[in-house]
C-alpha cells in the first residue's frame, strides 16, 4: 500500500514527529514487512508511507491498532487533504 498526504504550511515538522511515533509502533507490529515514510526533497510538506504487510488478517490488525487511530486522529487538523490518500499496489513480475 501507498499512502499520502500534506501537511497544511507550518505544520510539517509536527506531522514529520507523528509519523515517526507512528513508524516506530508499526514496525513492532508482528504482521508487517515494511513501513517506509518518505517526504519529497523539493516539497517537504508532501509525505508518503510505503508499507506491506504478511496478509490481510495483519492488514486488519495494523488497521485496528490503538496507535493508528491516534495518529490518524492527530493527523487529521495537520493535513490539506480530508485523510491519507491510499493507492493499492501489485508487484510487476518479470516475465520468463
Amino acid at each position: 500500500m501507498y499512502a499520502r498526504f500534506t501537511a497544511r504550511p507550518g505544520c510539517e515538522e509536527e506531522v514529520a514527529g507523528l509519523l515517526r511515533e507512528l513508524t516506530a509502533a508499526v514496525r513492532r507490529e508482528s504482521g508487517n514487512l515494511r513501513f517506509d515514510p518518505y517526504t519529497q526533497a523539493a516539497r517537504p510538506a508532501e509525505f508518503f508511507v510505503f508499507e506491506s504487510y504478511r496478509d490481510e488478517a495483519a492488514f486488519q490488525a495494523h488497521l485496528a491498532a490503538e496507535h493508528g487511530a491516534r495518529f490518524n486522529a492527530a493527523l487529521a487538523d495537520l493535513i490539506e487533504e480530508d485523510a491519507s490518500v491510499l493507492s493499492w499496489l501489485q508487484p510487476v513480475e518479470r516475465a520468463g
